[in-house]
């Protein structure tokens, strides 16, 4: 059984595919000599070399357009935007090029790369630092959008996301990066599914639907309204956002009759909506009440601790959001 934290798994999750494919390279801002900027890709220099692990300048289009050029000629790039964030500054790449090239050249070239980033809220670094951008990736036809919640869900979803064919955005947690988790078969190789869903914890009263750094706080809540209340929750992992596994979203929500998102990113056009609509449509007679969102709020994340805890999902704001709906 060995320990690893979810810091450890990004390097570990990449390491496994450059082992085992020779044309798996990686590149961005910082990742080689100085192992990350959060010190994530420590190791791989040494591991691989300077032609396979590449320092790139401060330039996120200079970084994504080497990537997409590698990805047509044969390559299978793992490209690093440091933060979500800044996506924006390479917006027309991510949306206009890398997920509509293989469409438009009717197949002609593909765009195996993965674009991995730091994503999310919990440290501190305010409004241009700490968004949760998973809903603007998953807008865009042509990309597919994993976000983990766990380190070995880091590595086998690097896995798969390195393995596929298509573009994949890639969001690592930055709150979760000291996070550890026990994985007893660390030494072999780690494969994931994209599109798979998974259900952290089983309870008959409400479904829970999170994904990356809520998924732990969504798991927290229901222990505290197990305890507290005696109000049992299903917590599903989405893990994948594009593709998106419904049916056992759907499934859960249908056996429990209530579901809860729990959602980092602002309220306005978040993940959940999409998720609350499918469910409306699909199992609406399964339904016993309204689906409720638990989500940040429409606003710039504040940089003051006291400030930016108020904005995301607390695991109190979860149990208490449930008690309450449940009550009624």
């Amino acid at each position: 059984m060995s320990v690893l934290t979810y810091r450890k798994a990004v390097a570990h999750g990449i390491a496994q595919e450059m082992r085992r494919d020779p044309r798996v390279v990686f590149l961005g801002e910082d990742v080689a000599a100085a192992g990350g900027v959060f010190k994530t890709t420590a190791g791989l220099l040494e591991e691989f070399g300077p032609r396979r692990v590449r320092d790139t300048p401060i330039s996120e289009q200079a970084i994504l357009g080497a990537a997409m050029g590698a990805a047509m000629t044969g390559l299978r790039p793992i490209a690093e935007i440091m933060y979500s964030d800044f996506f924006a500054v390479c917006w027309d790449l991510v949306a206009n090029e890398i997920p509509k090239s293989r469409y438009m050249s009717d197949g002609q070239v593909s765009f195996p790369l993965v674009v991995q980033c730091g994503n999310g809220a919990g440290l501190r670094f305010g409004a241009q630092h700490s968004q949760s951008v998973e809903n603007w990736a998953m807008a865009i036809p042509g990309l597919k959008v994993v976000a983990p919640a766990t380190a070995r869900d880091v590595v086998g979803l690097m896995a798969a996301a390195v393995r596929d064919d298509d573009p994949v955005i890639f969001f690592n947690h930055k709150a979760l990066y000291s996070s550890k988790e026990e994985i007893p078969d660390l030494d072999g190789e780690i494969v994931e599914e994209l599109g798979r869903a998974v259900v952290r914890r089983h309870g008959d009263d409400a479904t829970l639907v999170a994904l990356a750094a809520m998924v732990p706080r969504a798991l927290a809540a229901a222990e505290r309204l197990s305890a507290e209340r005696g109000i049992e929750c299903t917590v599903v992992d989405v893990r994948s956002l594009v593709p998106l596994d419904t049916a056992t979203i759907l499934a859960q929500t249908a056996r429990t009759g209530r579901l809860f998102t729990v959602e980092e990113n602002p309220r306005l056009c978040g993940w959940g909506a999409e998720i609350v609509s499918i469910a409306t449509e699909e199992c609406w007679g399964a339904l016993t009440g309204a689906p409720v969102r638990i989500t940040t709020p429409h606003i710039p994340l504040p940089s003051a601790d006291s400030l930016e805890d108020l904005a995301i999902p607390s695991v109190d704001r979860i149990a208490d959001t449930v008690a309450i709906t449940l009550d009624k």
